[in-house]
């Protein structure tokens, strides 16, 4: 069966997303967190993509270099259920937040939005995006 491309595990695949977002968050470079695991960050690459699956040591070793626990991998992670013909089957659930969160705009967002120390105005900023939201409905 040569030549037939495997497609990636969803878990693996949202594990990947999960190690860019935290990446991401501390500004790190592929390059960077590479160096700190011992690899190349073409590794990085196929780790964040999903195309290649992160071992348990690795994501051990992951979470201490990105000071973070193991649990923020998998957080929001799709889940298995059965489906119709009686087989394991997973969740239809979008990744849009994942996905926004690992832009460009969705980092610079959360960064200045996490240094907004008086939760008041933080609420007034939800508000905010909320009505404008709405409006584009």
């Amino acid at each position: 069966m040569a030549g037939i491309k495997k497609t990636p595990n969803p878990i693996d695949i949202h594990v990947g997303a999960r190690v860019r977002l935290r990446r991401n968050m501390l500004g790190f470079s592929q390059e960077k967190l590479g160096e700190s695991l011992g690899i190349t960050f073409q590794q990085i690459q196929k780790y964040e993509k999903g195309s290649n699956r992160i071992g348990a040591s690795r994501l051990q070793k992951l979470s201490e270099v990105l000071k973070t626990p193991v649990s923020f991998f998998f957080e929001d992670a799709p889940n298995p259920t059965l489906n119709a013909e009686g087989g394991f089957a997973e969740d239809e659930s979008p990744n849009y937040v994942v996905d926004f969160l690992s832009s460009s705009e969705g980092i610079q967002l959360n960064k200045a939005f996490s240094n907004i120390k008086d939760p008041k105005v933080r609420k007034k900023i939800i508000d905010l995006v909320r009505s404008l939201a709405d409006e584009e409905e």
